[in-house]
């Protein structure tokens, strides 16, 4: 076992054990951060694997945007970020679905692929021209449209909380 296969099986242990603790804790925030554990885990998978420029967009990407949003609309919205009884469900079912899940995608993809080595065509593994190019050749059109989505989602925050900020302000006002 070489040094990439240990970083390898850490990183991959790191990200599983965080994204199970996004699924069981009860607070939001907390699920949050997790989750940006879960994401850098990933990424340093990635760099093991000499996929640089994979683990700088998951970095700045996920964890520098994602994951911030989600944690800047909780507090936005001023949402209870406090376990709550209301909320609680059987987990059996939402456990038997998983592992279904799981199970069906690794059969997808063990008989699709197999365990067969894919050809880098000439290219450096994790070149990031090869990245470029793929994107604005020939996924221009949906890049953008991802881009204009996040934007209206960025738009429709900072309306609703300055809307609720005008209405906390008005109501002060006037008591």
């Amino acid at each position: 076992m070489t040094l990439a296969d240990v970083l390898l099986l850490a990183f991959g242990l790191l990200a599983l054990g965080a994204a199970l603790a996004v699924v069981t804790t009860r607070r939001i925030v907390r699920a949050g951060l997790w989750l940006a554990v879960a994401f850098a885990g990933i990424a340093g998978a990635a760099l093991v694997l000499t996929a640089e420029f994979l683990a700088w967009v998951l970095v700045l990407i996920y964890v520098g945007a994602i994951v911030v949003l989600l944690l800047f609309a909780t507090m936005l919205t001023k949402a209870p970020t406090d376990a709550s009884d209301e909320l609680d469900r059987s987990r059996l079912p939402g456990a038997f679905l998983a592992g279904g899940v799981g199970l069906g995608l690794a059969a997808v993809l063990v008989g699709s692929f197999g365990w067969t080595r894919v050809s880098l065509s000439g290219r450096a593994a994790g070149d990031a021209s090869a990245v470029g190019e793929e994107i604005f050749a020939n996924w221009v059109l949906p890049f953008e449209v991802l881009s204009l989505l996040l934007l209206a989602a960025l738009v429709g925050a900072i309306a609703v909380s300055t809307r609720d900020a005008a209405r906390n302000n008005r109501a002060t006002e006037a008591d």
